[in-house]
């Protein structure tokens, strides 16, 4: 998720029939509208980088995955309720191949990754975090994709971005586009006009929700994830304005990890060189967000 500090997402009065639409879009269950079910390239094992794999990992064989299973079509949970699967969960399980590891999703609130990977719950935070300075503070990050956010709303409402003032917006709890929203309406304040009123929800499917049943008038989210949302609601909601403020996704490490964040990077370099990241991507459809450039701990503001 374009989401920022160290924190990252039931619809009363609705006709059965719509709930169980937003249900099961919200589960992966219209996978024809997804790369649900699309079979991914299995990437070959390097011996050279898996040779570089940390000890204790190598020995364990596997990696531990923290990640909000929240995020479609990132990461979220299958028609099953319980399977975590996505472009992210797609793409780091072909990194993790290429180190000569298997992998082992746990779903956690986006708040709680970053902690449970500087605390060793997990080996790895995957959760379409947004590399930023202040994540740069505490962890290492490598980047793998390229995000930007974007609004939506009920197709045909008049909602302009630069001037929500009085609306109500809704938005996913500990992303970047709260830090976004926020900053929006203190800028309406400021002019002596209404503030916008925020509503913050645990699960993105929740924002998007209350968008389709016009609890709020507008939501903002990740990119990728807002089209995503948009698509499943089968025209009832759409885009508004621009995708802006574009900036890299970061598989999260511990600080002291640099050195196996880049192996990480490596394998990721591999896999753009060798076709299987377009392909991951494309079955996503989010190839726009493709990058050449992994790194790790970039550069950012």
């Amino acid at each position: 998720m374009f989401r920022t500090t160290p924190l990252r997402r039931a619809i009363v009065g609705l006709s059965a029939a719509f709930a169980m639409t937003v249900s099961l879009s919200a589960c992966g269950e219209e996978s024809g509208d997804t790369g649900a079910g699309t079979p991914v390239p299995t990437a070959s094992a390097d011996t050279s980088l898996a040779d570089k794999v940390p000890a204790e990992i190598k020995a364990a064989g596997k990696l531990t995955i923290g990640t909000d299973s929240s995020y479609a079509p990132n990461e979220y949970l299958d028609a099953d309720g319980k399977t975590i699967i996505g472009f992210d969960v797609d793409l780091f399980d072909a990194v993790a191949q290429k180190l000569g590891l298997t992998t082992e999703w746990q779903s956690a609130k986006f708040d709680a990754i970053i902690p449970g990977v500087t605390s060793g719950k997990y080996n790895v935070g995957v959760s379409s975090f947004t590399v930023n300075a202040e994540r740069e503070k505490e962890a290492t990050m490598v980047s793998y994709f390229s995000a930007g956010t974007q609004w939506a709303a009920k197709a045909g409402a008049a909602i302009n971005p630069d001037d929500a003032c009085g609306k109500k917006v809704a938005v996913q709890v500990g992303t970047v586009q709260l830090d976004d929203i926020t900053a929006r309406s203190k800028k309406c304040t400021d002019a002596g006009k209404a503030k916008i009123t925020i509503d913050q929800y645990q699960a993105q499917s929740d924002a998007t929700n209350a968008v389709v049943s016009g609890k709020d008038d507008a939501m903002l989210a990740d990119s990728p994830v807002g089209a995503y949302a948009v698509k499943q609601t089968n025209g009832q909601l759409a885009l508004v304005g621009d995708i802006y403020d574009a900036a890299p996704y970061g598989y999260v490490l511990p600080k002291a990890q640099a050195e196996f964040g880049d192996v990480i990077k490596q394998a990721l370099a591999a896999l753009i060189a060798d076709g299987t990241y377009k392909t991951i991507l494309t079955k996503w459809g989010v190839e726009a967000g493709g990058i050449t450039d992994p790194a790790v701990n970039p550069q950012v503001s």
